[in-house]
């Protein structure tokens, strides 16, 4: 049961999810009608579940929650913003009550219970309906308009007559593979409706394969049930209320008056059984049963033409089932890739050592290794990938906190939910993104009343998208707001000691300066922001991914915060490069273009600073020997190779190393965990020939070079 019960919390953060996207979407204009059953579907599963496992205060809250979106989906109550807001509270209250059940912890009572209420009065037939809560209302609900008078009846003598009427219904019921895993059974369903009445059962299990075919999480089997009853087909369908989504169920009323036995229940039951029978007998031929599936089909009987064309549609879902597998075993098998990786790589260094001849047959099986290696690889990195939605979907809520708590009036729109990276990647957004978004409404978005006195809609945009480019992942969040303004960026930054009053900076460096350890433009502390820990939390976050972080910003129109994240934190695509002796790894996803630098190119500036001259444009010239304290003098940069790589803010920068090895795959180490921060150092890997190599942080090592190089700015600015 444990194990189950945590299947059904995993499900409900996936109904979570749907529930809220569902409601943000009515709340867009999106009334279709399959939205909004979806929607309800969510709620009535999660209600299912919870009353499985007696989960109480769940189920009494997601009742009230589905009876209310049950008016909505009869058209009782109309999807007014006010209404929309509500429910968006329900499922914030039902995600933190899965989540109390989950941990074993509470909610506010009293928090809970006045939001039911609030669900209750939308509830047509609750005096409460005029409220304006959205109810759709009419002079008909009204009894004194209508002219009702209440007349006393009595139905003593009805009593032996209405109990003696007896209802007939032929049920098809078909599990599906969801129904058995949260928690339901047939046979407790069968016992429900035997206490209604006189029932028969037939089990159809024509379409059950052999052994060794079976999938133990799949349903083969179905029932056909006649029931005779006083209770009516409501009473019938509460039955399979919490599986009414899990299941394909067909309830017919038969004639009341036939004979329990009439020749159309007889044909039926003849027909299942002697289906039964014939596939019986053809899986006891070794000829037959020899035959594939597809063609040892069973035709659809004329009883029952929809039999057949249900084990079709259960086989192609079969076919694109997914199975839920432990982290712990993922990452487990990415640490046996790794290593897989590393040896194969130290087996290719020494065949070639060993002097094999590169045209030899063993040279050639040692390349389809390592295609097959890195096609191994990419595989199992596949496994782990995840689409950034369950990032994504946590801050719709968010949003309507922070607007709640500043008065403004904001609108989410996210793009790219679907963009996939690794699971290591994903633990590590919610913060910075958490940051970036309260940011962007406290700062970034202007009063309702600021906006339109500014020619602006009076909701505020805020946008978080997500893409692919150029082999790393690309999260942006931006705003419609005021923009950042520089000056008073720049004044506080002074006025706290951060930067000195005189300093001439770039728009890009004024910018930057939010990032700043203790910068706010806020001067009393709230519950948002004012501590001056903000910013600068999210560029360590985002720099200890591997990542780095740039702004774009126009006055008046707003900003655009970008991340640029690699893919995954297990591999990563190098050039090996020498330095000093020393073989450093540079991650490939950083450098533009690799080129030999010519005399007239370099020009020494400001003391011990050089330039290059990249198609009419000079580029700072760094030393990365020199930077890393490899050695004491700048090389010969005729006698060496430039890297240009772009850093935070696409600036561009030359990284003067000595040479070139080539290009390769290498399995990520953390540098920190096994030995110590280095600076100038992201992490490290084992290279072919036992070695350990340290791979570049280029990002660090430019902005450890531009603190050392201060005056250098400045003049180069001014030499265009």
């Amino acid at each position: 049961m444990a194990a189950i019960k945590q299947t059904f919390f995993q499900e409900c953060e996936e109904q979570l999810c749907e529930l809220e996207t569902g409601l943000l979407a009515i709340d867009d204009g999106d009334t279709d009608s399959e939205t909004v059953n979806a929607v309800f579907r969510a709620v009535h599963s999660i209600k299912g579940g919870a009353g499985a496992f007696s989960l109480e205060e769940l189920v009494q809250f997601a009742h009230v929650f589905e009876s209310a979106l049950d008016h909505l989906r009869a058209g009782r109550l109309a999807p007014s913003g006010e209404v929309l807001k509500t429910m968006l509270r329900a499922a914030d209250m039902l995600a933190d009550l899965v989540r109390a059940a989950r941990s074993d912890s509470s909610v506010d009572t009293a928090s809970r219970e006045e939001l039911a209420n609030e669900l209750r009065a939308f509830d047509p037939h609750e005096p409460s309906k005029g409220s304006g809560q959205g109810i759709q209302a009419s002079e008909d609900d009204d009894p004194d308009i209508a002219g009702f008078e209440p007349v006393p009846i009595c139905l003593d003598d009805l009593g032996t007559e209405l109990h003696s009427i007896q209802n007939r219904f032929l049920i098809h019921f078909t599990p599906k593979p969801g129904l058995y895993a949260k928690a339901n059974e047939t046979a407790l369903l069968m016992r429900e409706l035997s206490k209604l009445g006189e029932i028969q059962i037939i089990c159809d299990y024509s379409h059950l394969p052999l052994l060794d075919e079976l999938d133990p999480e799949h349903s083969y089997l179905s029932w056909t049930v006649e029931l005779t009853t006083v209770h009516d087909e409501t009473a019938v369908r509460n039955v399979f209320e919490f599986v009414e989504w899990d299941c394909e169920l067909d309830i017919q009323e038969l004639d009341p008056e036939a004979a329990p036995d009439d020749e159309a229940i007889t044909a039926l039951i003849r027909e299942m059984q002697a289906t039964v029978e014939a596939d019986l007998a053809a899986r006891s031929d070794p000829q037959v049963a020899s035959v594939p599936a597809s063609a040892a089909e069973p035709p659809a009987t004329a009883g029952n033409p929809a039999m057949s064309q249900r084990g079709k549609q259960e086989m192609a879902t079969a076919a694109q089932a997914t199975i839920r597998v432990d982290l712990d075993r993922v990452d487990r098998l990415i640490n046996l890739v790794g290593e897989l990786v590393i040896n194969q790589a130290v087996l290719t260094q020494r065949v070639f050592e060993a002097g094999v001849a590169r045209a030899s047959g063993v040279a050639t099986g040692i390349d389809e290794l390592e295609q097959l290696t890195r096609e191994i690889q990419d595989s199992v990195m596949a496994i782990r990938a995840q689409p950034v939605k369950s990032v994504f979907q946590r801050m719709p809520r968010l949003v309507r906190e922070v607007a709640a708590l500043t008065g403004k009036k904001v609108r989410l729109v996210t793009e790219g939910e679907n963009t996939e990276v690794d699971k290591t990647v994903i633990e590590h957004l919610t913060d910075p993104l958490t940051h970036m978004i309260r940011n962007a409404i406290d700062h970034g978005l202007e009063s309702p009343q600021g906006r339109v006195a500014a020619g602006k809609p009076e909701e505020g945009l805020v946008r978080l998208s997500a893409l692919h480019r150029s082999g790393r992942i690309v999260i942006e969040v931006s705003d419609d707001g005021a923009g950042i303004d520089r000056t008073t960026v720049k004044a506080i930054a002074a006025a706290k000691g951060l930067i000195s009053p005189e300093a001439a900076l770039s728009e890009e460096e004024v910018d930057n300066l939010i990032f700043l350890p203790g910068f706010s433009t806020t001067s009393t502390v709230s519950d948002i922001s004012g501590r001056g820990v903000g910013m600068d939390v999210v560029r360590r976050s985002i720099q200890s991914l591997g990542g780095r972080i740039s702004i774009r910003s126009k006055p008046s129109q707003g900003s655009t915060f970008t991340l640029s994240l690699p893919l995954t934190l297990a591999v990563l695509d190098g050039m090996v490069v020498t330095v000093a002796d020393e073989t450093l790894i540079v991650p490939l996803s950083a450098i533009v273009e690799t080129l030999r630098p010519k005399a007239d190119k370099v020009h020494g500036f400001g003391g011990n600073a050089m330039v290059i001259a990249i198609r009419d444009q000079f580029v700072p010239l760094i030393d990365v020997g020199r930077e890393l304290g490899y050695r004491a003098k700048d090389t010969d940069p005729c006698a060496s190779v430039v890297l240009l790589v772009e850093s935070e803010g696409h600036a561009r920068n030359a990284l003067l190393v000595d040479a070139i090895l080539g290009q390769r795959q290498v399995v990520i180490k953390s540098l920190e965990a096994n030995y110590r921060h280095v600076a100038g150092i992201a992490a490290a890997t084992i290279l072919g020939d036992g070695r350990v190599a340290l791979i570049l942080d280029t990002d660090a090592v430019v902005a450890h070079w531009r603190e050392v190089a201060t005056d250098f700015e400045e003049p180069l600015a001014a030499a265009g």
